[in-house]
């Protein structure tokens, strides 16, 4: 994890990410298909699972 601060827009993608509903459903049950594919594949590729990171210190399908 990066020590910079996050920014504006940070924040602003990482409200996209809290909103969107296959990531809500991989931090709400912690198993099945959704938790998998957050774990796995958006990690590296989604931008707004990235900004989660960086705003809140944990990854995108880690239970808040």
């Amino acid at each position: 994890m990066s020590t910079t601060s996050a920014t504006e827009k940070d924040k602003q993608m990482a409200q996209r990410c809290v909103k969107c509903s296959v990531c809500s459903h991989a931090r709400k049950k912690q198993r099945g298909i959704a938790y998998w594919f957050v774990k796995n594949i958006e990690k590296s590729i989604c931008p707004y699972c990235l900004a989660y990171e960086r705003v809140y210190g944990k990854k995108a399908h880690e239970a808040r």
